[in-house]
């Protein structure tokens, strides 16, 4: 339960910039999607076979295959989302996905698989 409440804390801080910015109708569909895939998410996390990266996306850790479709489907809204807060704060979706790493890579909650900045993994 507390993976699934840190993961939410972290979408609803990413999304509050769309939100705050005039995008709330797109941003709705995007935490729609975000929240359903959740679960699947908290458990590849759970499991290694995914992380987060320094780019603020998930990443496998092992061999791509499992839930793809999931992977796939978050990191695109993922990227949408840094691509709007990029527009409104005038900088880049890439700047905008490496804070949010930092961010992620602070809330994340013990043993999940997170890259630093050098592009090293580790578990938390």
């Amino acid at each position: 339960m507390m993976k699934g409440k840190v993961l939410f804390i972290s979408v609803a801080v990413m999304l509050a910039a769309m939100f705050l910015s005039g995008f709330s109708a797109q941003a709705d569909d995007i935490k729609s999607r975000m929240l359903q895939r959740l679960p699947v998410i908290n458990s590849l996390k759970g499991q290694g076979i995914v992380g987060e990266n320094n780019q603020g996306l998930l990443e496998y850790r092992k061999s791509a295959g499992t839930r793809q479709d999931v992977v796939n489907a978050e990191n695109q809204d993922r990227r949408t989302v840094y691509r709007m807060i990029a527009e409104r704060q005038k900088t880049t979706p890439e700047l905008v996905g490496k804070h949010r790493a930092a961010q992620i890579a602070q809330r994340e909650p013990a043993g999940h698989w997170l890259q630093d900045a050098a592009g090293r993994w580790y578990k938390k």
